[in-house]
């Protein structure tokens, strides 16, 4: 007898299917996310809001879905959520910058029992990168010869810089170690999808952490992840909690 794959995955990464999923932003993010679940063949997409079709984002558009995936830009993000959050319907957030109004837009999740994933990356070797920095973190707290260094480069249509990424992981750093100030280096070259730099440097030697992200597919097959966990749930939730990282 042949088991079913899934049954033999943690259950939080069984996959559900017949999803009906509203992708809210269809830049090149969305689009890569609208090919993760073609491949996929679980799911449909029932909405596609792009800038060129900004008034079918409407509550009523929005209940057609039984989840919706948002990634647009610091400006749209909290109003995007708080329209999905009125339609009762749960959110994965992969907008960036927004994080300065966060504790009010937790709150009113939490108010009025909605449900939502966030993260400034939904590439689930990014979030083990920052579970690495922040063991990494807690060795060299104890060697203060070493300064850390941080650098990134992403696209040249990338709006934030620093990235969203290196935010996050500037703030796992600096859990650890807060006697300096860490810088961030930020470049935007043409094609690259994302390249994250951690050093810790001291005058005999260095060590270097890196993750190099080479295609948008697991940002996109991220986010699918994270819109099959939230689709059952209440509450405010990070992208570590989906990977059941501590």
């Amino acid at each position: 007898m042949k088991l079913n794959a899934d049954l033999k995955l943690p259950l939080r990464f069984q996959k559900k299917s017949g999803m009906k999923i509203a992708l809210i932003g269809y830049g090149k993010m969305g689009k890569a996310i609208e090919q993760s679940i073609i491949q996929q063949g679980k799911h449909e997409v029932v909405l596609k809001i792009s800038i060129d079709n900004l008034n079918d984002l409407t509550v009523e558009n929005l209940k057609k879905a039984d989840v919706a995936i948002e990634f647009t830009s610091p400006e749209s993000a909290v109003k995007n959520m708080l329209l999905c959050l009125k339609a009762a319907v749960p959110v994965v957030c992969g907008s960036t910058g927004w994080l300065g109004k966060f504790e009010n837009v937790k709150k009113e999740f939490e108010n009025n029992k909605g449900a939502m994933v966030f993260a400034s990356n939904f590439s689930i070797g990014v979030n083990l990168f920052f579970a690495i920095n922040n063991y990494a973190a807690s060795l060299f707290k104890k060697h203060p010869q070493y300064e850390v260094l941080m650098s990134e480069i992403h696209h040249t249509e990338k709006k934030d810089a620093p990235s969203g990424t290196a935010i996050s992981i500037k703030k796992i750093i600096e859990q650890h170690i807060s006697s300096q100030a860490i810088p961030i280096e930020a470049l935007r070259i043409e094609n690259v999808v994302g390249t994250h730099n951690v050093l810790f440097k001291s005058a005999v030697d260095e060590v270097e952490l890196i993750h190099k992200a080479h295609s948008r597919s697991g940002f996109a097959e991220g986010a699918v992840l994270a819109a099959e966990w939230i689709a059952d749930k209440k509450g405010v939730y990070e992208f570590k909690d989906v990977l059941g990282i501590e």
